[in-house]
């Protein structure tokens, strides 16, 4: 019987020669650049409709823009790019699939939720490390108005958003990943179990998407004999202002504090204080434009040595929301270092 020699434990993965992030980039909306983070975006639109007749096509065109933008700073053609891993909210990814149909690369369209940015970055990595590729792409989006349009009501609806609703971002990450290069590096993903809690309400993903959370990364660190201090950060993505605060409860009951180095991207991205966005922000462009902008160039700016990167996603649909359907979630983490 072969034994994996990379499979840690019961759900991680280490890379003995960790993939190198060449170079990542973020364009977001209006909402977005208002917030505190507008430094760290490559690009801020103030049109909603990047110039396009209809939201989704609007999602489409800011997801082309970012890899643009990422190859641009990786100083690297379109066709070094061997495989891109995308995905965004929307029915059958048509984010993804419609801003990469002229762009001939082979592509692995995804869908974890808001946790897509994770994913991809996980299977870009292993691409890289299995020897399948030299230089891959991991990028997502979401768009608040292509995604309030499917899952809840048409904006001109008005309807009312409760305290724990959280506001979708219009954003999008990418990061292009090369097996040779100066970091920061991919060491260790851990891949999520789906975890179903039970709770149905579509309008408190914090609350559902928690649990998978703390699943992944209990088994993170008891995979890989790790512990939160290991770490400079630990971000979710994105469990809002209820969520986070739940995380750090179900930690403080294994007797473990992880308020020192914790935050969450859907805290991060928007002040809540200036800006009605109830419990924080969500969307697959989310923790994507925190991650390949404020996060990453703080690692390289020598704010952060390690990072573990922990992206959350519900499951569900407006189908199985109005068939009573409980949200089944998950979660997917990336260890990121600035040394091999």
């Amino acid at each position: 019987m072969i034994t994996s020699q990379k499979h840690v434990g019961s759900q991680s993965i280490s890379f003995p020669n960790p993939p190198s992030i060449a170079s990542s980039a973020c364009v977001v909306g209006k909402k977005e650049g208002d917030g505190p983070l507008r430094d760290s975006f490559d690009y801020i639109n103030d049109d909603a409709y990047f110039g396009e007749k209809t939201w989704e096509k609007a999602e489409s065109t800011m997801q082309k823009m970012t890899l643009n933008k990422a190859l641009e700073k990786a100083a690297l053609p379109l066709s070094a790019v061997e495989f891109i891993f995308a995905g965004d909210l929307l029915n059958q990814c048509i984010g993804s699939a419609f801003s990469l149909r002229d762009m001939n690369i082979p592509f692995f369209g995804l869908y974890g939720a808001c946790s897509t940015m994770a994913e991809s970055l996980a299977l870009a990595a292993m691409t890289i490390d299995g020897g399948f590729a030299d230089c891959t792409a991991a990028i997502t989006s979401s768009h608040f108005c292509s995604a309030e349009r499917q899952f809840r009501f048409p904006l001109e609806y008005g309807g009312q958003r409760t305290p724990t609703a959280q506001w979708t971002v219009t954003g999008s990450g990418a990061v292009i990943l090369t097996s040779d290069g100066p970091g920061p590096y991919i060491k260790h993903v851990t891949c999520g179990k789906i975890v179903d809690q039970g709770i149905k309400d579509a309008n408190n993903m914090g609350a559902a998407m928690t649990p998978a959370a703390y699943s992944t990364l209990s088994a993170h660190f008891n995979d890989l004999a790790l512990k939160p201090s290991d770490y400079d950060l630990i971000v979710t993505g994105d469990l809002g202002m209820l969520g986070a605060g739940i995380l750090v409860d179900f930690f403080r009951n294994d007797g473990i504090d992880l308020s020192h180095n914790y935050n969450d991207c859907g805290l991060m991205i928007y002040s809540r204080e200036e800006q009605d966005v109830h419990a924080g922000g969500s969307g697959c462009g989310c923790s994507a434009s925190v991650l390949s902008g404020y996060l990453l160039d703080g690692m390289r700016q020598g704010r952060w040595k390690n990072i573990l990167f922990a992206a959350t996603g519900a499951l569900l649909s407006p189908t199985s929301t109005q068939q009573g359907e409980s949200i089944p979630c998950i979660c997917s983490a990336v260890s990121i270092s600035t040394t091999k």
